[in-house]
């Protein structure tokens, strides 16, 4: 779950940032990933995650330090990937609540108003919001707003921010449980627009998301290209729609060696990404399908395990690339990293493994 550095000739033109619905919305980003985004080069204070287009975040994390003003607060907020400072302005009346020489002091009969009296009501919301806004070290914090930088410093300007009482841990698990899933759904796959400033896809990128559902959906272990090969089928127009649509085709391509081209594109596109991987190759064109391949998953939570005990890696853990080097030894010396890392990200979402550090994992 890293953004790439975006290029400023791919970064898309300001006037179609609304297209992503990601940019009207606040994003539940990890810290790490805010602080790493890259800014704007046509506006700042926007800033892109996989060339979505981002300026206000959403996230939930324990406060690590803490600075008040006359003004505002100053949090650092740390969600376990990353700390980043949040500035809190203060209310009127959270003001009101902390000056004795602002508030009212004027007393009201209890039997003027019926048994209520407003201005002792409205003094208990404010201890109350008094309460929930000023955060100790170690509490949990909710913070939203937009993201600024501030002296080459990157910060959370929060339009909302509140105590959250988690004494069980449900809302932190239900947290980390969501936010990898949109990650998975929309974070992490790229925002494109074409030339005419409509949302979409190119051929490659459909056809690959085809296939993905198709595996998942049905939950399939390995497969051969033939196996999804008529998926694709709709995405290669044929000649009376080429017109109609007034496309050229493809010089010198039949139908059929359109599909199999675009097929074998995105077969090496969900390789790159490690969705699938051939554990042998041969003449018999067999693909495993990375998160459904259980012995690979056995074989590298078996080498975490053994190597963590060893002296040299009880500490700090077992670094991405020496798993890689034995799983090839091991296993199949065709797992990429990029298959490597996402059956690592499962195994630390299942609670098999944690990561100690960045890039370094061991056996819980």
């Amino acid at each position: 779950m890293q953004a790439a550095a975006v290029d400023p000739a791919e970064e898309p033109p300001s006037m179609l940032w609304g297209l992503d619905p990601i940019f009207s919305a606040f994003a539940r980003l990890f810290v790490r990933d805010i602080l790493q985004m890259t800014e704007s080069t046509q506006v700042p204070g926007i800033y892109f995650y996989n060339l979505h287009p981002i300026y206000k975040v959403d996230v939930l994390g324990t406060v690590v330090y803490k600075r008040e003003r006359d003004d505002f607060f100053c949090y650092g907020v740390d969600d376990g990937t990353g700390v980043i400072n949040c500035l809190c302005w203060k209310s009127n009346l959270l003001k009101e609540a902390e000056d004795p020489n602002k508030s009212g002091t004027k007393k009201h009969s209890d039997a003027d108003h019926g048994g209520f009296d407003p201005v002792a009501e409205l003094k208990k919301l404010g201890q109350a919001q008094l309460k929930r806004c000023r955060l100790e070290i170690g509490e949990l914090v909710r913070v939203r707003g937009p993201v600024k930088t501030s002296r080459q410093q990157r910060e959370i300007m929060a339009s909302t921010y509140y105590k959250v009482d988690d004494p069980v841990m449900a809302i932190q698990i239900a947290w980390m449980m969501e936010v990898p899933q949109l990650y998975r759904q929309f974070y992490d796959k790229r925002f494109q627009i074409n030339a005419a400033g409509y949302s979409a896809e190119s051929s490659i990128n459909k056809a690959a998301n085809i296939i993905q559902d198709f595996l998942k959906q049905k939950l399939v272990t390995k497969f051969r290209p033939y196996d999804v090969q008529d998926l694709l089928q709709p995405l290669i127009p044929s000649r009376h729609q080429a017109q109609s649509a007034e496309q050229e085709p493809v010089a010198g391509l039949s139908g059929c060696q359109q599909l199999s081209q675009l097929l074998k594109e995105v077969l090496q596109i969900l390789q790159n990404e490690g969705v699938v991987y051939r554990k042998v190759k041969s003449q018999d064109e067999m693909y495993h399908v990375t998160t459904q391949d259980k012995d690979l998953f056995i074989a590298v939570k078996d080498i975490i395990r053994e190597d963590s005990k060893r002296e040299k890696y009880a500490e700090k853990g077992c670094h991405v690339l020496h798993i890689l080097s034995a799983v090839r030894q091991r296993y199949s010396l065709n797992v990429s990293k990029a298959a490597l890392e996402l059956v690592l990200k499962t195994l630390e979402c299942d609670s098999d493994i944690i990561s100690t550090s960045d890039s370094h994992y061991i056996a819980i």
